[in-house]
């Protein structure tokens, strides 16, 4: 029976075991799913098969700069007390510092890196921390950034995890409260956009098709000539800016800078004598995007006890 790449794919989502180990286990099964998951199994290398499937929507966010290059990862685990357990921490800024030291050029690519230090694959480390932890573990998603000065930002213990990448003239010591200061305001207020440039003009007409609607079932506003509404509507858009473009947002730390982000930033490479851009940025928040299982522990009890 032949088999496809894809197939790779979801037995290692099914097991948690490498991919070439995957490919390995459907050639010695001729593609049969349920003999290679067994034949993983015989060979010790599918331990935690059944941890697999179980939900992870808790664990860690964790940014940090590694010989200079900033990196940012998310991985996952079952319970919010695994996220604080100093091994599975660790692990976590093991995964770290191998996508920084590897450079990966995807997530698959990462998982079949060395894990830093030892001789294991990330897929294999992680399969070690679900057998020493007791749940299902999973690297989720990582970026990196090895050019310009790269500042960090773990909020709440891992909640989340954010990394500024910026342009400058002037040293990485220099910037660092700067871009810690940016990093807390994308922590906060998770902006939609980092500057308004990158506002489409399809969001904009949605934008701007709201607010006339907004106003023509306004009773003060419905007789008010079109242009009158026209400058209203730009007026609108402006603090649309303020409130969704990250450069354009009021800075969140106000006690340091009164005004925008870009003024802020502005400020500080006038006050510095250099040049200071903004870049880029990564924000990962813990768990986003996961659809976390309710459990109904009653039922769990009951079926245990049948069981």
């Amino acid at each position: 029976m032949a088999f496809s790449a894809t197939d790779v794919k979801n037995l290692r989502e099914m097991t948690g075991v490498g991919m070439m180990d995957c490919k390995k286990a459907l050639v010695a099964t001729d593609g049969d799913m349920d003999k290679a998951v067994e034949w993983l199994r015989e060979k010790g290398m599918a331990a935690s098969v059944k941890k697999a499937g179980r939900v992870a929507a808790e664990g860690m966010a964790y940014a940090a700069v590694i010989d200079g290059v900033g990196v940012v990862v998310e991985v996952n685990a079952e319970t919010d007390f695994v996220g604080k357990n100093e091994k599975f921490v660790d692990f976590v800024k093991g995964v770290a510092a191998t996508a920084a030291r590897e450079n990966p050029a995807d997530l698959d690519a990462l998982m079949e890196c060395k894990y830093n230090g030892t001789e294991l694959t990330v897929t294999q480390q992680q399969q070690e921390m679900v057998l020493v932890i007791g749940e299902n573990i999973k690297v989720r998603r990582f970026a990196r950034y090895a050019e310009g000065v790269s500042v960090p930002y773990v909020h709440a213990g891992g909640k989340i995890g954010v990394l500024v990448s910026l342009e400058t003239s002037l040293s990485a010591g220099q910037v660092t409260e700067l871009g810690k200061n940016i990093a807390m305001q994308i922590a906060a207020l998770n902006p939609r956009f980092w500057d308004k440039a990158q506002v489409t003009q399809e969001v904009l007409d949605e934008e701007k098709k709201v607010m006339l609607a907004q106003m023509e079932n306004d009773p003060k506003m419905a007789n008010k000539p079109e242009q009158v509404r026209e400058k209203i509507v730009m007026g609108k858009l402006n603090k649309f800016y303020a409130e969704n473009c990250l450069l354009q947002q009021d800075s969140v730390r106000a006690d340091v800078f009164e005004g925008s982000v870009e003024a802020y930033i502005a400020h500080v490479a006038k006050e510095l004598g250099g040049e200071i851009k903004f870049k880029d940025a990564v924000r990962f928040e813990k768990g986003e995007g996961i659809e976390k299982k309710q459990e109904n522990f009653a039922d769990e009890i009951a079926s245990l006890v049948k069981g």
